[in-house]
């Protein structure tokens, strides 16, 4: 099995029927920071991609009949697996993707969580009675409904939280009785092969569990027949790929948003100042919830825009495996060039600058712009880059208004000490979630997580997820 020394790059193998493959072809991922090649993923073949799904197929009947205390035993084993695990996992994710360490450590214990929560769902999948009597038809009969696996899941999951968002779907998906065939980012296979190797360990079933790689496989994983579910994220637009192409299966999809929040005239200012700051930056801003499009009060514009200058101006930007450091790199140089881009052509348009906006490789300076304008890139489009923008308004119902006209509808943050100001958001706003005294990429994994309009469709967090991953099936009993 693969190693990782300080600087020794590492190959990743395919996971097919329990066993691990090697690939005819590899791709390099390099490190963003050093540049030093980090890992070697297979490039996986259509034949592979059958393979897979053929492995997944035969283990679906076997997967769906394990009893879920068996199910829960085999996630509890890989959590416990995780957390001994977590100092080498973080620092492949750091080097792999250019993540801030700190962060890398938060999301695999994050993770640990997310496969704890999808072992208690999976010993409470449950239906519900019908009660028939209600009708005159129905007098006298008994019905309920009961849950049952969808059977073969397709899974495609991406580059910014590469460990926990593919927790995410392989343990709903296995504690709900399904087979998977799971597709990691290019960028980090390394990262998403220590828990398939985990999950093996564990004793998840062969071919319950399945991995290829590259950028063949996707589209192909995607309308195959065999594959019963879709779940997805990513962009919005291939989002939109995979919906068209999936045909009848159902999926889950969890899209892009442009991170909007909210600060109110009574809101407390130091509190939003400091969420705004660290949440539109960590991670390099590579979120698709992450704070990108803040709307203030003009009556505190001034006051909240020195504040959060100063928050955004003493983030340190640098190495990601220094713990000191607050954002690392975005996913490569052509990613920070393109915010970077985007930053520039809103300044030509007539924005301010107030803090950040000069970049080094694939290090761009955490960047605060104001004076922007609706139509401006930065402000219509997802960033997914450390770069936010601050707004002035006067009618908190016309930001409403704004936010839910949005093409996006993921979440939104809303700072107010007014219950009647953040009872009237709730119900105003169009939005996956409407998040009060916090910003627009709050989550915690046990909550249902997805968005409305091109932000998605379906929810994630272990119950949900396992509801997305279940089918109602009604059973009548005439008496």
């Amino acid at each position: 099995m693969p190693t990782l020394s300080a600087f020794a790059p590492a190959d990743v193998p395919m996971l097919i029927a329990g066993a691990w493959r090697p690939g005819q072809a590899l791709s390099e991922v390099r490190d963003p920071f050093r540049g030093g090649i980090v890992s070697r993923a297979p490039c996986s073949t259509a034949a592979d991609l059958d393979a897979a799904l053929d492995a997944a197929v035969a283990a679906k009947d076997h997967t769906a009949a394990l009893p879920g205390h068996e199910r829960a035993a085999i996630l509890h084993r890989a959590e416990a697996m995780i957390a001994a695990r977590a100092p080498r996992i973080a620092k492949i994710m750091a080097r792999e993707t250019g993540k801030a360490i700190r962060d890398c450590r938060a999301e695999v214990e994050r993770s640990r969580d997310t496969i704890r929560l999808s072992a208690e769902e999976a010993v409470r999948i449950q239906g519900e009675h019908v009660p028939l009597d209600a009708t005159a038809m129905g007098a006298g009969k008994i019905a309920l409904t009961l849950r049952f696996p969808v059977g073969v899941v397709g899974a495609i999951t991406p580059y910014n939280a590469p460990f926990n968002l593919a927790a995410h779907k392989i343990a709903p998906a296995f504690a709900a009785g399904n087979t998977m065939v799971l597709k990691p980012p290019p960028q980090a296979p390394l990262t998403v092969h220590q828990l398939a190797e985990i999950m093996v360990e564990a004793g998840i079933p062969a071919g319950a569990l399945n991995v290829v790689y590259g950028h063949e496989v996707g589209p192909l994983l995607v309308r195959d027949p065999r594959v019963d579910f879709v779940t997805f994220t990513g962009s919005t637009r291939v989002g939109a790929e995979i919906k068209a192409a999936s045909g009848l299966k159902r999926v889950a999809l969890e899209l892009g948003g442009t991170g909007q929040t909210i600060v109110h005239q009574d809101a407390d200012l130091a509190l939003a100042a400091q969420m705004c700051a660290r949440n539109a930056m960590r991670l390099a801003g590579q979120s698709c919830a992450s704070v990108q499009n803040i709307y203030v009060h003009a009556s505190r514009h001034d006051d909240f825009l020195a504040l959060l200058s100063a928050e955004v101006a003493g983030l340190r930007t640098g190495d990601p495996l220094d713990p000191a450091t607050d954002v690392g790199t975005l996913i490569d140089e052509a990613a920070a060039t393109r915010v970077e881009s985007w930053g520039k052509e809103a300044l030509a348009q007539g924005a301010r600058l107030v803090a950040g906006g000069s970049r080094r490789g694939a290090l761009l300076d955490p960047t605060l712009l104001c004076e922007v304008r609706p139509e401006m890139k930065v402000v219509a489009a997802e960033v997914f880059g450390p770069l936010a923008s601050v707004q002035r308004y006067d009618d908190i119902d016309a930001v409403f208004d704004t936010v839910t006209r949005t093409p996006f509808g993921l979440q939104c943050g809303v700072f107010t000490g007014a219950l009647s100001t953040a009872i009237r958001a709730a119900r105003s706003i169009r939005s996956g979630a409407v998040i009060l005294n916090g910003t627009s990429t709050w989550r915690t994994d046990q909550m249902p997580y997805g968005g409305v309009k091109q932000s998605g469709i379906g929810r994630e967090g272990p119950h949900y997820a396992i509801r997305e991953m279940t089918e109602e099936r009604l059973i009548l009993f005439n008496l």
